[in-house]
């Protein structure tokens, strides 16, 4: 068990780096990765020992995150003057370019662009993950490219035009 613990504690790390990602927010961030914890430990008997413990975290937190948007709106945020450095780095400007271009993506997109792009998890770990085909990870990693490329480029991103076929 001790063992596990240790496995589990070294994955904090890219836990709270996936979990800053995908909520754009540290305090939200910290309270997702504390909630996947705490949900991974509590199930500690459902991960199989010969499969990947970051990939089943993060599979928690894939759907801890899912659940939390469908039970509420995303937060509004205002921003004033106060709020902005008074003479940012290009570094600095770049870095918060690409996170308002990474918030703007659908999330789907995001979700996958961070584990391929962040995590560097393979495209077979991405799907298990997020429970989808491997074609559809591939699929959205393209799309997610494409889109971020446009909106760090100042142009606007690519309108999905999926249709519902029955």
């Amino acid at each position: 068990m001790q063992d596990v613990h240790e496995r589990l504690l070294a994955c904090l790390p890219r836990l709270r780096r996936y979990a800053r990602a995908l909520t754009g927010d540290s305090a939200s961030a910290d309270d997702l990765v504390q909630d996947t914890v705490e949900r991974g430990w509590s199930r500690i008997g459902q991960w199989r020992p010969d499969a990947d413990l970051r990939a089943w975290l993060f599979s928690i937190m894939h759907n801890l995150h899912i659940d939390q948007l469908r039970r509420s709106p995303p937060p509004a945020s205002h921003l004033d003057d106060g709020d902005l450095p008074t003479n940012p780095s290009t570094t600095q400007l770049d870095l918060r370019d690409l996170e308002r271009a990474l918030q703007l993506l659908p999330p789907a997109q995001r979700e996958v662009l961070l584990l391929v792009g962040l995590e560097e998890m393979r495209y077979e770990d991405v799907a298990a993950t997020l429970d989808i085909p491997l074609g559809t990870v591939m699929s959205r990693l393209s799309r997610a490219r494409e889109n971020l490329r446009r909106l760090m480029a100042g142009e606007p991103a690519a309108a999905t035009s999926l249709k519902v076929v029955k």
